[in-house]
């Protein structure tokens, strides 16, 4: 949503490009079905760049690797899911910081993780390794439960260790199941993939609506809607473009991130959303996206006074990309 800095003029010829990202809405169509299936998979067990804030990296890093059951990139995805990474988060429910302890989980599971000799729920030097230490704590309780050890262990933070030796496993709870899919899938998010990520048959969809869009004028919060004259920013153009084939993205850059995993440079495929940033070393500082086409080019809503057009990608502030999945999306919190 935020303006980029410094951009390049792209001098490409526009009726040449038009025709080139056509057959790349078409032909990523043929890409998704050669590769699907065969590619990606395997546990993941190291975070993805820049994707947890640097103060905090490390700690999850080495915290995350505190017993099987999890691994950093859970971890991240937990903490992602209860504060964002805010340290002075607190909830209606009385949930405390970085990882939303209540008071009373905190009394029983919070250790000093730094050795300072407190217990400070407020600092996430003492409230990451507590967070590791209770999953763990809970993947104990129910280690002789038949089934997938992380997410019996997933199942018990939300609803109880009890109810999942009760069940043998994942209870029958709408709540529950939905949360252990949800940090699955936000595990995706966070973690460096192994090996090829699997393409996004969505993609074409998206690109073929940004497309239209090329030599509308920008507008700082805008949505596309009828009264704001079509108008959009960037992440309000990459938002609707995903709408178009079935997946709600969040609305701001930085939350956009989180919505699937994360392809390298020399693997970006048309429809990845590509990243910008003044900070290389955390996600929540992304203040700029826009839609890769191929070729080195994304289709963006630059700045204001600018049009929907199209901008190399390789710059200094080039931050990462991310393959949209619908289930990427639908882990998102609604409000981090």
């Amino acid at each position: 949503m935020t303006v980029r800095k410094a951009w390049i003029a792209a001098g490409v010829a526009g009726g040449s490009v038009l025709a080139f990202v056509m057959l790349l809405a078409v032909g990523v169509y043929v890409v998704a079905g050669n590769l699907a299936g065969g590619v990606g998979g395997g546990a993941a067990k190291t975070l993805a760049k820049g994707a947890v804030p640097a103060a905090y990296q490390q700690l999850v890093a080495t915290w995350g690797n505190l017993c099987p059951a999890i691994n950093p990139a859970l971890l991240a995805a937990q903490l992602y899911q209860e504060s964002g990474f805010n340290p002075k988060a607190q909830s209606h429910a009385a949930a405390q910081g970085i990882a939303q302890f209540i008071p009373g989980t905190w009394a029983t599971h919070g250790v000093d993780g730094d050795g300072d000799g407190d217990r400070d729920v407020w600092d996430p030097n003492d409230a990451i390794p507590s967070a590791a230490t209770y999953d763990c704590a809970l993947a104990g309780y129910v280690k002789d439960v038949p089934g997938n050890a992380t997410e019996n262990m997933l199942a018990s933070y939300n609803a109880g260790a009890y109810a999942v030796i009760k069940y043998s496993g994942v209870p029958p709870y709408k709540e529950t199941q939905n949360y252990v899919q949800r940090i699955l899938s936000l595990e995706k998010s966070f973690a460096a993939p192994v090996g090829r990520v699997d393409p996004s048959k969505q993609a074409a969809g998206a690109i073929a609506y940004a497309q239209k869009k090329l030599g509308t004028l920008y507008l700082w919060g805008g949505n596309g809607t009828a009264d704001q004259g079509g108008r959009f920013d960037c992440s309000g153009l990459t938002k609707a473009a995903y709408e178009t084939v079935g997946i709600t993205l969040p609305r701001v850059a930085n939350d956009q991130y989180n919505a699937g995993p994360h392809p390298a440079r020399d693997e970006l495929l048309p429809g990845d959303l590509v990243f910008f940033s003044d900070d290389l070393t955390n996600s929540r500082a992304i203040r700029h996206v826009g839609i890769y086409v191929g070729g080195g080019y994304m289709i963006n809503a630059p700045r204001p006074g600018a049009v929907i057009r199209f901008d190399p990608i390789d710059t200094p502030d080039y931050f990462g990309a991310t393959r949209v999945t619908e289930d990427g999306a639908k882990a998102l919190p609604t409000t981090v």
